[in-house]
């Protein structure tokens, strides 16, 4: 009976704490004008684009989220003990994207203070910056982070809930082409892939666990059960917010080039549904800041004492930076989708690194990687590698 109840305080606390952790940092203002962008010119078959988006996202999550926490390393260090030098290269692609994503999670931050309050985007990203780096400095970073994230995600799927229940979708032709879909489209896979568990998403849960000290082989249910969790999160959040722009669409509206979320609150509820559109971007938005920052200098705090030692410094810096880039550039809609697509070009090369490293028992301590689950990470990588490739062309022209 105590383990019982130690595994379900464990998974109550800083399990569904990971969970929630990669669920936010996914459900950014990137998911917000991914979704609404896609939706828009698949309409009812981008609920196909889910469904493959959620089997890709399993195949990566499991994998990772095991093999890691197995391991007792963090993903650089498992690549640097595969081959030294390979966990460097991977924390600079890892890293570029988050910072990538980072930038358009703070132009989000600054859109919705700006629907909110009316002040304009920059003194909103600006304000975001310093309520970020407040909560960094204010309290311990594992137990802010389990926290603020659960109360945040909760708030993103009720309220969106509630939008999408007054936007009447077409349910009965939205699930008969989430499974038959009349039109397919890989650039869109690969963003949405790329935007749920590409690049730093896809570790951020993972590092979190070993943070707090769940790892080797007898956390393997408490892993399964946070990874599944995350990606339930996200995906219920991702498919309430396609049916509310479904139902916009399919009532005649078309949706605001420059901010195509906000016209699916908007019509669905007039200026409550605005109001309520601002808070769920804000909290997308700050929810990603934090954990694309906390899971970028994770990658990067364990090559050097001082590092990790100045955690809290390395992060602050990594936020500010992001502010001052986006104040200086703007165009965050181009942005958000080009850092989906590269997200999802990280994946296949992160996930294939990681699957090699569990064929070394060495490595392993011993633990054999189920054959099923090495299959499922290798479809992933081929999958993602050559839908990826297109993509990342496309979305290069179109922000270029």
């Amino acid at each position: 009976m105590t383990s019982k109840r130690f595994d379900l305080r464990i998974f109550g606390g800083v399990g569904l704490g990971a969970a929630f952790l990669m669920a936010n940092s996914s459900i950014g203002p990137g998911f917000l004008t991914q979704t609404s962008v896609f939706t828009q010119q698949l309409m009812t078959s981008f609920g196909f684009v889910i469904l493959v988006s959620v089997l890709l996202d399993i195949g990566a999550q499991l994998n990772t989220w095991r093999i890691l926490c197995v391991s007792e390393m963090r993903a650089q260090d498992l690549a640097n003990t595969l081959l030294p030098g390979l966990g460097y290269l991977l924390s600079v692609f890892v890293v570029l994207g988050g910072f990538a994503f980072n930038i358009g999670n703070i132009a989000g931050c600054g859109l919705a203070v700006n629907v909110l309050t009316g002040l304009s985007f920059v003194n909103g990203a600006i304000i975001s910056c310093v309520i970020a780096l407040i909560l960094f400095w204010a309290k311990e970073i594992g137990k802010m982070l389990d926290g603020f994230t659960k109360i945040l995600g909760t708030i993103k799927i009720l309220l969106t809930l509630f939008i999408a229940f007054k936007a009447h979708p077409p349910l009965l032709r939205a699930v008969q082409h989430t499974f038959l879909p009349e039109k397919i489209s890989s650039m869109a896979i690969v963003t949405i892939v790329g935007g749920t568990v590409g690049g730093y998403l896809t570790f951020s849960g993972a590092h979190r666990l070993l943070d707090a000290g769940i790892k080797g082989k007898a956390s393997i249910p408490q892993v399964n059960k946070s990874a599944l969790t995350g990606i339930i999160i996200s995906t219920i959040m991702r498919f309430v917010l396609f049916l509310a722009i479904v139902g916009v669409l399919s009532q005649g509206f078309s949706l605001d080039k420059d901010n195509p979320a906000s016209t699916v609150f908007h019509v669905a509820a007039g200026e409550i549904g605005l109001r309520i559109f601002g808070v769920v971007l804000w909290s997308a938005a700050i929810s990603s800041v934090v954990g694309a920052s906390y899971t970028s200098v994770s990658f990067f705090k364990t090559f050097h004492p001082a590092l990790a030692k100045h955690e809290r410094l390395c992060i602050s810096i990594f936020i500010i930076l992001t502010t001052i880039i986006f104040a200086a550039i703007g165009k965050p809609k181009e942005l958000l989708l080009f850092a989906g697509a590269i997200n999802g070009l990280i994946l296949p090369f992160a996930l294939s690194v990681i699957l090699f490293a569990a064929t070394k028992s060495k490595i392993m301590n011993g633990y054999k990687h189920p054959l099923w689950m090495q299959l499922a990470g290798w479809i992933v990588v081929a999958a993602m590698g050559w839908m990826g490739i297109v993509t990342i062309q496309e979305s290069f022209s179109k922000l270029f």
